[in-house]
This record gives C-alpha cells, structure tokens and sequence, in this order.
C-alpha cells in the first residue's frame, strides 16, 4: 500500500503516543455528558462539560490554544490552556500530544466549563484531554482566503457519494437531507398507526419476483437448489395477509430492479407500500392527499416547498386527469381502443422508436411518458390506465377497458401507483397468462405467474385498495434535491478505478501527453528525453495499459491519449 506523505508522518505519530502510554484507540466508554447544540442553546458560565468529536481546526499560540470541536449536532470553540490541562510540572499532555501528536481530524474527549470570550463567543476552557481516535487519512477541508474565497472543497458528486463518511464530516449541511427522510417516514408511520394499519415484514427473497413488470436480480440457493430473486415489489405478499384477515397493512420495503441508473433511479430503493379491505381508489386517492399533506408540514413547516424554481404545493385536493386525456391533451391522438398496430403507426408519427418486445401497455406508457409526463409540475392523479397497462387492477366500473388506477405525478415525476385492486382470480389468472405471452415475445419485465397468489384469491380477498408510494422520489422533492443519490447514504456505484502502478519513464511521457494531445510520436519522445530502449518500453507500456494510442495520419504517426 502506497501512503501519501501526510499519511506516513500521521502513522509516525501514532507509534509516537504508543511510545508515551497513551492508547490511541482506547477500549473504555468515554462519559460524554453534553453536545454542542446543548452547550450553546443552554449556556451557563462555569458549566462543567464533558463532550467529544473531531478536532476541526486549531489556532497555537504557544501555552495557549483554540481550537473547534465537531460533534454530530455542530462545532464549538475549545480554549487550551497548558497549565489548566498541566497543572503540574510534567507538560507533556500540552507541549507533546497536543501541539504535536495531534491533527485536524483526529477524535478527542474534553472535559472543562463554559465561558465567553471577550468577543462573546460560547467556548469550553478545557481542563481534560483524551485521545479517542487517530485519523491516519487527512481530512479533505476546504479553505478560505482573506477575501472569503474558498478553496479545495469536497464537492466532487462521486467522491462525495462513494466516501459519505468524509462527506458527512466536511460538509455537515448534507445531514440535514437524511435527518428530514427519518422525520418523513416517522411522519407516513405515525399517520397509519393511529388510523389502526399494521406495519409488517415480508421476505426480501422470493421465488417468484411479482408484484411490478421490472427485471429482476436473480441468485441461487444451494440448499433447496432453486433460484430467488431479489423482491422488485412487495404487493403480492401484502395482498396474501388482506386474504388472512388484516383489514390494514403497510410495509417500508427494500426492493431491488436490475435496471439503469441515473438521477432518479438506483437499484436499490425504498418504496411504503399500504393494502386496505373495503376500499377503491377514489377513497386512496383523498387518504393520499391528507398523508402527504401532513407529511409536508411535518417535514418542511409548511404544505409548500421550492423544488429547483418551482414552487409545489401540497395541500390538497390534487386534479384528477384520465391519461388518455392527458395524451391526447399533449400529443393530439385519441389512443382510446386502439390496438398494437394502430399504436405502432401513432409512435411512428410520434417518432418514436419502439422495441419489438413491447406491448400496447408498454406503448401507451412510452407515449405518456416522452410526451405528458414532464407537464404535471404541481400534484396531480393520472387516472384510468388501459387495462394492458394495469395487470393487476380492477376493471373500471364504468369504462369498458379501463381499469382503477392512479398514479400521482409531481415535478413530472411518479411519485405513487395505487389500485383498487383485482381480486377476482380468474381474471388474475387470465391477466397473468398474458405477460407470460408478452415474456415468451421477449419482454424481460413481464410479470411471472405466482400460482401460491392465485391459490390465496381463490379462498377469497375483500375488496381492497393497495398504494405504493417511492420514499425516495418524496424526499428528493421535500429536500429540493434533484439527485436520487443525494438522498441515499451509501447510492450504489461503478467500481473504483484502481491507481495504475506506472514506471518513471511510462509517468514522463503520460504526463507530457496530457499537456498536448495529439502529438506527432518524434516530437514526443525527443521532448521526453528518454533514450531508445527506454522510450520503447514506455510508450509500448502505455498503449497495452490502454493510456495511449499511435496512429498514421498522412505521412505523420500521431500518438493521442486515451481515457483511462
């Protein structure tokens, strides 16, 4: 392992307070009595104190000191004194371990009392320090010039993502993101556990992936020798208990699609789905409104938040549009009745290009989605989907070829889908028969049949209403976040690239590419100064590395850089 000069003096400094009897990594609990946001809000003058976190800045000014202290609520000014902390002869704990085997990033414990400085700033006079924690990486803090310009931020989106750890530390603000998401679960819990709705688990692995058309991560487990999927949805099982007798459930569920990534969607996500007996979608699309008006005001303070320059509003009600209203609205076409082909022919026309594989639900959906969806800024029900779309709906009560769907669009994205739901089993079994035929033409999102499904709507489930609601599309729009990444700790990434272990001379060339690329391959080498077995070796090493590439242009060999 390679360690950077910082890194190698840090791990000096490490075997240096060993050396002292000073444990950097001590094993007994530390008594923190007091957090910053306590300290500050309740200040006392003489407090006794006992806190800890990461040491963040440090101003030495020979026995004396100030330095910042970060816990998980803020930061507050520490004062050093070397005879309060030394009050006897031995100065070692000031003069060593702290003005010299200490570093920005390191984890200490304080204990002392409260003051104020002459400019009135809320300070902890330090009396006690312990060692809890050697940080043996830096910490990547940015810096401010004397004209407030700020330099070196950790602001990169895939070392911020891929290092959440550093970027909780050096950029506090971003916890605000998930302690909003905990409040918004804790407010969407709250609302259904005092309406009487049980929360409950079912299993992530399932032998037969239903519930949503999505493609699905597939593994395999040795002791039954059969093959599990990772859940793509929940609804199935969760429409089993309704069939049991609940009259009310809903589940905070982990699923998992194996699709693309981007700034909407990762492949692993977090959906609320809830199943109540006795309703219809009409009475879930007016509980919807209430939930996520409460949740905006728990949240946020308000029912209005700033989405990039929108303004939403979420207090209810929200309009109701039929989405072939809506098509026909943004793109002139009347889809009503129309099959495969005469769908095809408005795509065309549409210029769009369409898969082989799709059906017509899956055209309707593409036509909504290019040409609709983006027009619905503030909350709004797209309502009675095609029935195609819908395989596990209820027909429309008074739309032949319809079905009771809704799904609420905000800022131009699905927020929620809900149903009243099928419990007829033969048409479910009918339903089902027809992704099958749609996943024999090559449409690896049909839906499976989960005959165990069928068997429990034969015994019987009321009528029922189901939701699904996307927990993190609702926190990217309460945050204002318009990245899906930066509501989730830890968003799934590509492979990090390892460092290429380069020669000195591969290093010497690679570095004059980047200056001037392309460059005819004599210039380059005479401006390496290499001799010809060692220019050999290097340019033949970088074109095998994939760094670099030679080509003829003319009379002339070019030598480019490539992308790594």
């Amino acid at each position: 392992m390679q360690l950077s000069e910082q890194e190698v003096i840090r791990r000096e400094k490490l075997g240096q307070l060993r050396a002292l009897g000073i444990t950097p990594y001590p094993a007994a609990m530390f008594p923190v009595d007091t957090r910053t946001h306590d300290a500050k809000e309740h200040f006392e003058e003489g407090r006794k104190v006992v806190m800890a976190g990461r040491l963040m800045s440090r101003r030495i000014q020979g026995k004396a000191s100030f330095a910042e202290l970060q816990d998980s609520e803020g930061r507050i000014q520490l004062y050093f004194n070397r005879d309060e902390i030394c009050p006897g002869d031995d100065k070692t704990l000031y003069n060593e371990v702290y003005k010299k085997l200490l570093d920005i990033g390191d984890i200490i414990g304080v204990e002392g009392t409260l003051f104020k400085t002459q400019v009135g700033e809320k300070t902890v006079l330090v009396t006690g320090l312990t060692v809890l924690s050697k940080a043996l990486r830096p910490l990547p803090l940015p810096k401010t010039d004397a004209e407030g310009r700020v330099y070196d931020e950790f602001n990169d989106p895939e070392l911020r993502y891929r290092q959440r750890y550093v970027d909780l530390v050096v950029n506090p603000q971003v916890r605000d993101a998930f302690v909003k998401r905990t409040k918004i679960t804790n407010s969407i819990r709250n609302f259904f556990n005092t309406r009487g709705y049980l929360e409950v688990e079912t299993p992530i692995l399932q032998p037969i992936p239903g519930g949503a058309t999505a493609r699905p991560f597939v593994t395999h487990h040795n002791a039954l020798n059969i093959p599990l999927y990772l859940r793509i949805a929940n609804e199935l099982y969760l429409k089993r208990l309704i069939v049991g007798g609940f009259e009310g459930v809903y589940e905070f569920s982990k699923d998992f699609r194996n699709e693309g990534m981007d700034r909407t969607h990762n492949p692993e996500f977090t959906v609320m789905e809830l199943y109540v007996a006795y309703k219809d979608y009409l009475w879930m699309m007016e509980l919807t409104e209430e939930l996520l008006e409460q949740v905006a005001r728990e949240a946020t303070g308000g029912t209005e938040v700033l989405v990039g320059e929108q303004r939403i509003d979420f207090k209810a009600p929200y309009p109701r549009v039929p989405i072939l209203d809506a098509i026909k609205t943004h793109t002139g076409f009347d889809l009503s009745g129309m099959d495969e082909a005469a769908l095809r022919e408005v795509a065309k026309e549409l210029k769009l290009e369409l898969d082989p594989t799709m059906g017509v639900g899956k055209i309707i959906d593409y036509i909504f989605g290019d040409f609709c969806e983006h027009h619905y800024t503030q909350p709004t029900f797209i309502i009675d989907y095609p029935k195609e779309m819908s395989p596990l709906t209820k027909e429309h009560r008074s739309k032949p070829g319809l079905t009771e769907r809704f799904e609420l669009l905000v800022n131009g994205k699905e927020i929620a889908n809900a149903y009243s739901e099928l419990n007829d089993p033969i048409d479910q079994r009918e339903r089902f028969e027809e992704q099958l035929r749609l996943s024999e033409k090559g449409d690896d999102e049909a839906m499976f049949i989960d005959q165990d499904f069928l068997r429990a709507l034969e015994y019987g489930m009321p009528p029922t209403s189901g939701i699904g609601i996307g927990i993190d599309r609702l926190v990217m729009l309460l945050t204002n976040n318009s990245s899906i990444q930066e509501v989730l700790f830890f968003p799934q990434m590509r492979p990090e690239k390892k460092p290429l272990d380069l020669a000195e001379h591969e290093k010497t060339v690679l570095t004059l590419l980047k200056a001037e690329t392309p460059v005819p391959l004599s210039d380059l080498k005479s401006k390496s100064g290499l001799s010809n077995k060692a220019w050999d070796k290097a340019i033949k090493g970088l074109t095998k590395l994939g760094l670099a590439s030679v080509a003829r242009e003319g009379e002339t060999l070019m030598c480019y850089l490539k992308d790594s």
